[in-house]
This record gives structure tokens, sequence and C-alpha cells, in this order.
């Protein structure tokens, strides 16, 4: 644990456990949003082919992951260590843009 905290530059226990909390809340709150939205579209595993219905869900996933990762990151302290975490991420899907 110890290189991981030196890797990303926190000092506590606390604000490590803190932080996989966050990554374990937004991991699963976007993966029940998105299979909401899916449901609401009427897209689902039995009218779509598999391969597709996955296809659609990971567009729906991944930029809804960085935005949810810097709210929830917020509501928990978090916000500092989040931001830059989801600014690279959506750097490398392409929407870099929505933070400058």
């Amino acid at each position: 644990m110890s290189k991981l905290k030196k890797r990303w530059g926190i000092t506590s226990n606390f604000q490590l456990v803190v932080i996989f909390v966050v990554f374990a809340i937004n991991g699963s709150l976007s993966a029940k949003i998105s299979a909401f939205c899916l449901d609401f579209l009427m897209i689902t595993k039995e009218n779509t082919n598999i391969f597709l219905y996955y296809i659609i869900l990971l567009i729906l996933v991944l930029p809804l992951y960085p935005f949810m990762i810097i709210v929830i990151g917020w509501i928990f302290g978090q916000y500092k260590f989040f931001f830059p975490f989801a600014k690279k991420m959506l750097s490398s899907i392409g929407l870099g843009f929505v933070f400058g």
C-alpha cells in the first residue's frame, strides 16, 4: 500500500480507504445508471444483439464515469485527487476539451 500511497501522493490510510470507496461507488453507480438508460431506451439483451448491447453500454459508461467520479469525489472531500484523474481520462477518450 505504501507504493500506491506514494504514487498517488497521499499520506494517510484513511484517505486511501476513502479513495477506494469512491472508486467502488462510482463504478457501481455508473454501470447502474447506464443500464437504466438502456432500459429507458428499450434496449435489452433480449431484443438486441448481445455484442451491440455491450458496445452501447460502454459508449454510455465511458463518458459518464469521469463526470461522476468528480461529483462523488467532491462529496467525499477528495476533489483535488479525482479532478486530475477525470481530466486525464476524458482526454484519453477524446473529450479533453470539456475541462480545457
